[in-house]
């Protein structure tokens, strides 16, 4: 099964939405926060976002879910910056901070063919709304050098439809957070108050995309949709509410990864319970839950 964004590249489609989203640039609106940041001027929005798309690191990953990192690795490009502000951030130096590592299309593009040539099953692009630009424009660069992998789209889930809709039949695998249910905690975790509202409208447009998991004869994801939650401390009750709205509101089949691995960092500390690890029976709660539900799950070891 061929990637349907080499079609696109063939008939020069995938070039046209490249442009469409360096446009963007100019009045930046890639995220739900519309800055309006003329990027193309040199202004800063709320991400700290240039025109170059800004890599922390290149690697195949092993640490993705079964069918994510496969027996190969999944082929990580992790972005600097976010549009998000989250206090416990396990990776907020790469997310918060003021590094830039500015790389040009054509080097970015060589990154996504240095995975392809060390095995990796797909390209897995973490953070990358806020430099989407520069990640079309790579792929064709790549793809007329060979490039072929299946692309992952590994985001918060902070995004706008208007962006996605210039994404369909690029993106393979949408592998998005759902990260809350209630918009007080929103707002106080990760300064997105209207993170529900347009989490749950990406999730339904990335769905009607790519529809749900499939995988190949190694159980290796081939195209589809996986969410990710997170179970916060103290957030038990949230994280069945974030659940119970994928089940009625996305697909009732929806493939999900229930995560445990939250730890204390960051701002943690400030803010009371996120100052504690998530318990064995609140994280037991929330997969008993799952498990009774008609949703297909991924969940991790406890610790």
């Amino acid at each position: 099964m061929k990637p349907s964004y080499l079609a696109l590249a063939e008939s020069g489609e995938l070039a046209r939405r490249a442009e469409t989203l360096r446009e963007k640039y100019a009045c930046c609106d890639l995220c739900p926060r519309l800055c309006r940041a003329n990027r193309l001027d040199g202004k800063i929005g709320y991400c700290k976002a240039g025109t170059l798309a800004s890599v922390a690191s290149v690697n195949p990953h092993h640490g993705e879910e079964p069918p994510i990192t496969g027996t190969r690795a999944s082929g990580t490009v992790f972005f600097d910056h976010c549009t998000l502000r989250c206090v416990y951030c396990q990776n907020f130096r790469i997310s918060q901070g003021d590094s830039q590592h500015e790389i040009s299309d054509a080097e970015l593009a060589e990154a996504y063919l240095e995975l392809q040539r060390k095995g990796c099953h797909n390209l897995n692009l973490v953070t990358p709304t806020h430099y989407l630009p520069s990640i079309v424009s790579a792929l064709c660069l790549a793809v007329k050098q060979g490039f072929e992998l299946p692309i992952v789209y590994n985001s918060s889930g902070y995004e706008r439809v208007e962006t996605l809709q210039l994404l369909d039949g690029i993106v393979d695998i949408y592998l998005p957070d759902c990260k809350y249910s209630d918009p007080k905690k929103a707002a106080q975790y990760s300064d997105a108050p209207n993170y529900m509202e347009a989490n749950l409208t990406a999730l339904r447009e990335m769905h009607r995309q790519v529809g749900r998991l499939l995988l190949d004869d190694d159980d290796v994801a081939l195209r589809g949709l996986l969410v990710r939650h997170l179970v916060l401390p103290g957030a038990a009750e949230d994280s069945i509410k974030v659940l119970q709205m994928l089940e009625d509101s996305v697909s009732p089949t929806l493939n999900v990864s229930v995560m445990s691995q939250y730890f204390p960092t960051h701002r943690a500390k400030e803010f009371p319970p996120l100052d504690r690890r998530v318990s064995r029976e609140e994280y037991e709660r929330v997969v008993e839950w799952m498990a009774q539900s008609t949703l297909r799950g991924f969940v991790q070891p406890l610790g």
